[in-house]
């Protein structure tokens, strides 16, 4: 289980282990928590025999070098092509990792740039098909316009077992410009 770890504000800061929240609850880093989903890990007995242990709950909010929290969602294809729900932005069918490519909306030999804004999620078959033109001259039109992720849409592509204290956390902060996610 990964912990939902949030700068004091509520931002999302990072996934950490359980290990590294055990750290934070016993150095006093802890501000507050959310989630029903507690984790009670075990640590030794002292010599009265009795066993310490860490109650962790799914989302803390906590001191440190954290204020600002994740600013901008690395881009790379894997969480490319989850944002597009690993569909084909043109054809609209859903395929594998290894069946998809990264196209590039205004191509580079025309300007375009690597960034959310620019990139969808392709099949090879269209991005071929598309070569190095933009979608109107490929007469081929988006059936979605490129975004890139909030924050918090970040850590949701960034992790895929993500409990439902956690994903409720996320989701109500979702930008509403689009229902992007597909349950």
């Amino acid at each position: 289980m990964l912990i939902l770890r949030l700068s004091q504000s509520g931002n999302p800061v990072a996934w950490i282990d359980q290990n590294q929240a055990v750290t934070l609850y016993s150095s006093d880093q802890v501000l507050w928590q959310l989630g029903s989903q507690i984790k009670t890990v075990y640590g030794g007995i002292n010599h009265l025999g009795e066993r310490s242990h860490v109650n962790i709950a799914p989302i803390i909010a906590s001191r440190g070098d954290n204020h600002h929290g994740l600013q901008h969602a690395p881009l790379d294809n894997r969480l490319l092509f989850r944002r597009d729900n690993y569909h084909c932005l043109y054809c609209g069918e859903q395929f594998s990792h290894s069946m998809l490519s990264r196209d590039h909306v205004i191509p580079k030999s025309q300007g375009g740039k690597d960034s959310w804004t620019n990139l969808v999620t392709a099949c090879k078959r269209c991005n071929h098909r598309k070569g190095a033109r933009t979608p109107e001259e490929a007469g081929m039109p988006l059936l979605a316009i490129p975004f890139e992720p909030n924050p918090f849409e970040s850590m949701y592509l960034a992790n895929h077992k993500i409990l439902q204290d956690q994903m409720e956390y996320l989701q109500s902060r979702f930008s509403n410009r689009r229902n992007w996610l597909v349950a």
